[in-house]
């Protein structure tokens, strides 16, 4: 793929889209491609996360080892493990490759670069961040009054 198909892939993903078209070309840019083979395992529930991972081609299955048997398919345009852009943190779930899939790879330090860079596009990313706390916080507190009813 092309500099330019690696942007227009960045823009469909709604976190990366809020950082505008220069700080998604220097992602492009800096970023990895990858193939990934059917069955293979792109990560490892507690591998130490430096990246994210958006999904150029195929799907992923994502699964939680917490007990709570939870499991997603990511396809592409997908971004699978956007904490580990922002902290340095374990992998909270295995992803396997149900296909023959390309992934694009966008390290923590190029991503902290790229913020770094651009602090409109920091703070746009942080104003998203904070609004989906809050939505969480309130989606914890309307299932707690309806379980204590």
């Amino acid at each position: 793929m092309s500099i330019e198909d690696d942007v227009a892939l960045l823009e469909r993903v709604p976190t990366l889209r809020l950082l505008g078209t220069a700080a998604l070309r220097m992602l492009a840019i800096g970023s990895e491609q990858r193939d990934v083979a059917r069955d293979d395992v792109l990560f490892s529930i507690g591998d130490d996360a430096d990246s994210g991972f958006i999904v150029q081609h195929g799907t992923f299955q994502i699964s939680f080892e917490d007990g709570s048997g939870a499991e997603i398919v990511a396809g592409p345009g997908a971004l699978i493990g956007e904490l580990a852009l922002v902290v340095p943190m374990q992998r909270p779930a295995t992803a396997v490759a149900l296909e023959h899939c390309s992934v694009i790879r966008i390290a923590r330090s190029l991503f902290q670069r790229v913020l770094e860079s651009d602090p409109a596009a920091a703070r746009r990313l942080r104003d998203e961040f904070a609004s989906r706390t809050s939505q969480i916080a309130s989606d914890i507190v309307m299932a707690g009054a309806k379980l204590s009813t």
